[in-house]
């Protein structure tokens, strides 16, 4: 390997990308994005091994292709030979094998710095904010393989427009490191990856192109307030290189702070959004027609197939992107009409007949926020037609993190109001003190609801949970199951269990 600075000195982005090429040990690789890390860093010439908290479908597929992993149980050790470890987001400093390589004095590198060496050499495609970018980036990477541009993508959910026919979905795609074909051939190959904002992760990237759909408050247990939040996402911006470099940021028109978070920009800044003077102008119609304008040219119309305004601005942000980096509108068009969709995203995962007979439909959602969780109960109310047709809309929701819950606990309570029923199981949390923990619990965010007029109740353990769903809901109701934890086990133990039901 090439010489490296001293330890004092920061890693660069050049030297984090000659490491890439060596032997690399990967801190929770069983994660969406650590895993496509894994299969980035194996591309480029390196080698990985690697150790999760659990053994799970992702880290299988890993070792089938030759990446051994481990189970992260206190026993474990970093290899006699390593290059460089690299952590998830959700590791922290503090963790054993993290000071086992700095003692060793082995590189640390940060998922995010990892990330960002691998944009070197590559147009690298950023999509910020505070919702929607898991969706939009898949979105982005579904119309870049469709126009052929052959580009790695790296997304923090699964999809099965990132996987090859045949296979399940996955979050990531190993693209070619110059764009293989058509007018843009011999250019470098594109890479698409998430950023997030949390603990400024998104300002250790270095991409030519970014979106940023929305700049609300949320991670306050890292920022402590939403100014903070604008700033965070003005310093990104700021690392854009300028608009004579290439340099494009495109950034949701009515975003509350668009001006602030621009205002710094040496790139090119676009607006994309509903009022007439955005530069990309969405308009959306029935039946899911959306349909997208760039002054002067002519406009890009497709059915969207994911329900929800905030899915068509996803779409329409993707759309925006892609046909600024090359890619042929009918290509574009096609992509998004039979865009597969996100896992955990307002997915549906079908009807559960009722032992008693009829059935419920079933939709899992990541959704944690509250305006996430807005825009998910407006989706699904008008894709079923629950007020024209009746039935109830039924909510599990798991909060995530108890310093979100705390910080947003108002914002919560009016979240749930297209809600008529709402069970909350303990908080899941990662990273919060026990301090933190004490403030606040799933009781407080019950209280909420009921004085904001929501039917809500909670329950201890997600087994009680399922018990309650199969004795309450009612033939023609939809439960939606939401959070960014482990409560997708819900919806999955609620769908399978009918399969073990007596028929009616």
């Amino acid at each position: 390997m090439p010489a490296l600075p001293a330890e004092s000195q920061p890693i660069t982005p050049a030297d984090a990308a000659r490491l890439l090429t060596g032997r690399c040990f990967l801190i929770g690789i069983g994660g969406c994005g650590m895993s496509g890390l894994a299969r980035e860093i194996i591309a480029r010439g390196g080698r990985v091994r690697g150790v999760d908290a659990t053994l799970t479908e992702v880290t299988g597929s890993l070792e089938r292709e030759g990446v051994p992993v481990g189970v992260d149980d206190g026993a474990a050790s970093i290899p006699d030979r390593c290059d460089a470890v690299i952590a998830s987001a959700a590791v922290r400093q503090e963790h054993r094998l993290i000071r086992e390589a700095r003692r060793r004095r082995i590189p640390v590198l940060t998922y995010a710095e990892a990330l960002g060496a691998c944009m070197a050499g590559r147009t690298g495609v950023a999509v910020a904010g505070t919702h929607g970018k898991s969706t939009t980036a898949a979105i982005l990477g579904a119309a870049l393989i469709e126009a052929g541009l052959d580009p790695s993508v790296i997304v923090g959910a699964e999809s099965a427009a990132l996987a090859a026919p045949g296979e399940p979905a996955r979050g990531h795609r190993v693209g070619a490191g110059v764009i293989p074909a058509g007018p843009l051939a011999g250019k470098p190959g594109v890479f698409v990856a998430e950023a997030c904002e949390f603990n400024r992760s998104f300002h250790r990237l270095r991409p030519t192109v970014a979106t940023i759909g929305s700049v609300e408050a949320d991670h306050l247990d890292v920022y402590g307030s939403l100014d903070a939040v604008i700033e965070a996402f003005a310093r990104f911006v700021r690392l854009l290189p300028g608009a004579d470099e290439g340099g494009r940021l495109i950034i949701a028109h009515e975003g509350a702070h668009r001006r602030r978070v621009a205002a710094g920009a040496r790139c090119a800044v676009e607006t994309i959004g509903v009022a007439p003077e955005a530069d990309w102008r969405v308009r959306t119609g029935a039946r899911g027609e959306v349909t997208l304008s760039r002054r002067g040219g002519r406009p890009l119309v497709w059915i969207n197939p994911m329900p929800g305004e905030h899915n068509a601005m996803n779409a329409a942000i993707a759309a925006a992107a892609a046909l600024t980096l090359g890619a042929g509108p009918g290509a574009v068009a096609s992509a998004l009409a039979r865009f597969p969709g996100v896992r955990r995203r307002c997915e549906r995962l079908g009807d559960r007949p009722l032992a008693r007979g009829g059935s419920v439909r079933v939709y899992d959602d990541y959704g944690h926020h509250p305006t996430e969780i807005d825009a998910t109960l407006r989706a699904v109310r008008a894709r079923e037609g629950i007020d024209d047709r009746g039935g109830r809309l039924v909510c599990v929701f798991q909060p995530h993190q108890h310093s979100r819950t705390r910080f947003l606990l108002e914002d919560f309570a009016r979240a749930f109001a297209r809600a008529d029923e709402v069970i909350v199981p303990p908080i899941y949390f990662v990273r919060d003190s026990e301090v933190e923990r004490s403030r606040v619990c799933s009781a407080d965010l019950v209280e909420r609801l009921g004085r904001a007029g929501v039917a809500a109740s909670h329950e201890e353990t997600f087994e009680a949970i399922v018990d309650r769903l199969d004795r309450t809901l009612r033939p023609g109701d939809t439960l939606v199951v939401m959070g960014a934890g482990p409560v997708w086990k819900i919806a999955r133990s609620f769908m399978a269990r009918a399969a073990r039901e007596p028929a009616a």
